[in-house]
């Protein structure tokens, strides 16, 4: 699985380096390494919506707070799928 996480201008000012560090923690305490990759791109063009991810061609928002339940939402379901 790839997680793309924006790390252009508006994204970085809402955050996006605490959600990086908050999805490598949880990457790395789940025992993912090797299934997950975290990525960055400059702006994606959803700047309205916060840090945005994309995960398998699909838009998410989030935030420091939040990226423990996307991850449970989202990156475990995904990686059992593959």
């Amino acid at each position: 699985m790839k997680i793309t996480v924006c790390i252009g201008s508006m994204c970085h000012v809402k955050g996006s380096q605490r959600v990086i560090e908050e999805l490598r923690r949880l990457i790395a305490a789940n025992g993912l390494n090797d299934e997950v990759v975290l990525a960055g791109t400059f702006c994606s063009g959803n700047c309205q919506k916060g840090v945005c991810l994309t995960v398998d061609g699909k838009d998410y928002s989030v935030t420091a707070n939040s990226a423990a339940d996307f991850f449970q939402t989202v990156v475990i379901p995904g990686v059992e799928r593959e």
